[in-house]
């Protein structure tokens, strides 16, 4: 018999920064590559990636197995896209888009099973260890975590009736989205949209609730840290490449 996986990012969560990455080029080595670095977390991109569903269990296993807990971002909010990723055995999601409270409880209802919420049941998925976990049924929700995303000045006018809702672990801002909702497509570093963001972490903050970000500027990951971010991520697999290829070649060719 196996026991239940102990969520390690949520027993961390609000207790100690965790620094991540995001994995988006849909190749588990390279996640598993990244993973062994050093990194606390690492997210399952299947929202802007290649990544479908069905190859969410081959990420999981390569982050899992290098010792780091995985996130999952669903392409949507969606109740069967939720289920099927839960099935495979993640236990924490970064759901995107949420623009109110509504959508915030449906997305909580998703990864609960009835009469709580509305997640299908399945004794046999590789969440339960293929039925080989005794209790699953009546221990599996403690070990959930869900992370709403909040992307446009509309949700970040409603963050605490957001954060508020019942079941919600945490609250990640998406700089890019929203700069674009805001009229700075592509400048996230714009003071406007940095205000916002600095605005809606101080919110957050006052009501106790853990934060999440994604940066791909050096000096404003530094500066999120500083101010206490709880979970974090310095741009994508991709974005670590490339600028880790470009800067040896740099110096190779300088």
């Amino acid at each position: 018999m196996k026991p239940l996986t102990k969520n390690l990012f949520k027993a961390r969560l609000g207790k100690q920064q965790q620094i991540g990455f995001f994995a988006t080029l849909a190749s588990p080595s390279l996640a598993e590559l990244l993973s062994g670095c050093g990194f606390d977390w690492a997210l399952i991109d299947t929202e802007h990636s290649p990544i479908e569903t069905p190859d969410v269990i081959d990420h999981l296993r390569a982050i899992e197995g290098a010792g780091i807990p995985a996130l999952v971002r669903p392409a949507w909010n969606d109740m069967v896209l939720i289920k099927r990723i839960l099935d495979q055995g993640a236990q924490t999601l970064l759901i995107p888009y949420v623009e109110t409270a509504e959508e915030a409880r449906a997305a909580v209802s998703y990864t609960h099973f009835p009469p709580k919420g509305v997640r299908g049941v399945s004794g046999s998925s590789r969440s339960a260890n293929y039925g080989l976990t005794p209790g699953y049924f009546a221990n599996a929700e403690a070990e959930i975590c869900v992370i709403v995303q909040i992307e446009s000045g509309g949700a970040l006018s409603r963050i605490e009736e957001i954060a508020s809702v019942e079941g919600v672990d945490a609250v990640f801002i998406g700089p890019s989205d929203l700069a674009a909702s805001m009229g700075h497509i592509g400048n996230p570093q714009h003071p406007e949209v940095q205000a916002a963001i600095d605005d809606g972490f101080r919110r957050l903050k006052a009501m106790g609730k853990p934060t999440g970000y994604l940066s791909g500027n050096e000096d404003e990951f530094r500066r999120r840290l500083a101010d206490g971010v709880d979970f974090i991520s310095f741009a994508t697999d991709a974005v670590i490449a490339r600028n880790a290829a470009t800067s040896l070649l740099g110096r190779l060719k300088g």
